[in-house]
């Protein structure tokens, strides 16, 4: 596939490069331009492109840049992606740690994803955001193998999450369906399955268990 990364931080660079050795054609973006981007160009084959650019003809967008980042988007960032663009976001919102208070999380009690939808005017996949970078390096395992890491993916959309769902099992790991947008506060900061490194059983109780109320330490 032809997949942009908007972003080339620990989780977009570790995408790229297993994602580039999988033989997709990957372009990356960050805020700083493509020329500082040649280093992991030279490694992994990716493209560098601009922000703007990133999105070109692919079929999959993956969202990797600090929460409070995302409304600075240029518009139209999403403009001239494939027919069925599917975007994965991988944030989460750290009010006190990074990104200040966000009133629509906060008052209006969206989830970090639903509140990235309204900012960047398309549906996503909430996949990656509570795992740890150096483990898609690391921990990809067959399919069918015991020890294989599994993580929650949640999306509104079906089919979307089912390329999404496809995608991971491709990089070495398995997933969980998490339910909808409105269902991914089972999977943001703090709640069991975040960082979770266990497999299906485990990743679906943990989603089970999980409590609505965010915790005071992720509350701005």
């Amino acid at each position: 596939m032809k997949i942009g990364i908007i972003g080339a931080g620990n989780i977009g660079g570790n995408l790229t490069r297993r994602l580039t050795a999988l033989g997709h054609e990957v372009s990356v973006a960050n805020s700083r331009g493509p020329h500082t981007l040649t280093q992991l160009a030279a490694e992994t084959g990716a493209t560098p492109v601009a922000v703007t650019e990133a999105a070109r003809g692919a079929e999959v967008v993956v969202v990797t840049i600090p929460l409070n980042a995302v409304p600075g988007l240029p518009a139209g960032v999403l403009d001239g992606a494939a027919d069925g663009l599917v975007v994965i976001d991988t944030n989460n919102y750290y009010p006190q740690q990074r990104d200040g208070r966000i009133a629509g999380i906060e008052d209006e009690g969206l989830t970090e994803s639903r509140w990235i939808e309204r900012q960047i005017g398309h549906p996503v996949v909430k996949a990656f955001n509570g795992t740890y970078a150096q483990d898609i390096l690391d921990r990809p395992l067959p399919a069918g193998d015991p020890a294989r890491t599994a993580l929650p993916v949640a999306g509104d959309d079906e089919v979307a999450k089912a390329k999404i769902r496809a995608l991971i099992d491709e990089l070495g790991f398995d997933t969980v369906d998490a339910g909808g947008i409105d269902d991914s506060w089972r999977q943001q900061p703090d709640t069991p399955v975040y960082g979770l490194r266990a497999g299906v059983a485990e990743v679906t109780k943990a989603l089970a268990e999980a409590d609505p109320e965010r915790p005071a330490a992720f509350r701005g």
